[in-house]
């Protein structure tokens, strides 16, 4: 259980350690299958993101080593509750790897709520919601998604990556997924690293959503 309570923080502060290594060792380490949802009020100003991370298989199964559960191989939401909150207060710590502007200015979020963890086909899905410290109406907003050491790979489910809920109905979103792919890392991290500038070398991965509100 202990194991399992610090394995989602132990991996992160992990990408810290990394982003200070060669070229050859910036790839991802853990992969995350993503959807997200941009939340609007009835006003039409829009209050927060609510994120579904399905982790990859290998990342999954060693997470739930050493949790008890009252059915072997079935993990509920109370049993995987502590879980949860331990992945929710490590995020903080890399801005929960969202990254929101509204009409080109920097937004911030609070605390993560309604969180859980569910386990179906032997894989851990993550649920949280994002809430704007400040609602906000916006021409212009723009949602990217990614980790800027590039320690963990999103990529948005093929089917409803991206979803509206509430938004005014002149409101447009489009979603741009990353132009760059993996085998392009090494040649642009090399560059990088050279430069100093690999703090935010898991930009290039950037999932990018944005909506125009006329």
């Amino acid at each position: 259980m202990a194991l399992a309570m610090r394995l989602f923080w132990s991996l992160l502060l992990l990408a810290s350690v990394l982003a200070g290594t060669n070229a050859a060792q910036a790839h991802p380490h853990v992969w995350i299958t993503a959807k997200s949802e941009l939340i609007y009020a009835p006003d039409g100003s829009i209050t927060g993101v609510r994120h579904a991370w399905t982790f990859d298989d290998m990342f999954s199964t060693y997470a739930l080593q050493g949790l008890d559960t009252k059915v072997k191989g079935v993990y509920s939401h109370e049993e995987l509750a502590p879980l949860a909150q331990t992945n929710v207060e490590s995020l903080k710590e890399f801005g929960f790897f969202s990254f929101a502007k509204a009409d080109g200015k920097k937004e911030k979020f609070e605390e993560p709520v309604d969180y859980f963890l569910e386990y179906n086909d032997s894989l851990l899905t993550l649920h949280f919601t994002l809430p704007l410290k400040t609602p906000v109406k916006a021409k212009a907003l723009t949602l990217d998604v990614f980790d800027p050491e590039f320690f963990i790979d999103f990529k948005f489910a093929d089917t409803d990556p991206v979803r509206l809920v509430g938004a005014p109905g002149a409101c447009q979103m489009k979603f741009q997924r990353p132009n760059d792919g993996t085998a392009n890392a090494k040649t642009l991290g090399e560059q990088g690293f050279a430069d100093g500038g690999n703090a935010n070398y898991g930009a290039m991965f950037a999932n990018k959503i944005l909506v125009d509100c006329p």
